[in-house]
Order: structure tokens, then C-alpha cells, then sequence
């Protein structure tokens, strides 16, 4: 079974990519990405927490 990105097809994604965004834009976009994980993940964290004391005040 092939691979979804072999090398031919991750090339021209690559090139495509740099063609939509920019070669300047790429580190910010990739940045940004990187913060907004971070931020979702930290937001579930504190998400699960209280729903436990809540049950407890039941």
C-alpha cells in the first residue's frame, strides 16, 4: 500500500503551499499554529478539572 505523501506528492504539496502563503508567511502561520494547540490543550486541562468538583458539590 502506497503512502498518502510520497515524495513526488509532498513536493508539489509543498509547492503549493509556499505558493498560496508565501515563503515570508510561513513561520508566522506555522507559529500561530503552534500557540493555538498549545493554548487548546492548556483549555482542556483546565476544562476536566472543575467538572470533577462539580460532581463533588452534588
Amino acid at each position: 500500500m502506497r503512502a498518502l505523501f510520497d515524495s513526488p506528492a509532498a513536493i508539489i504539496l509543498l509547492l503549493l503551499v509556499i505558493v498560496l502563503f508565501g515563503a515570508k508567511r510561513l513561520p508566522d502561520a506555522a507559529k500561530s499554529v503552534g500557540k493555538s494547540i498549545k493554548v487548546f490543550k492548556s483549555e482542556m486541562d483546565t476544562d476536566q478539572t472543575p467538572e470533577s468538583k462539580d460532581s463533588d458539590k452534588s
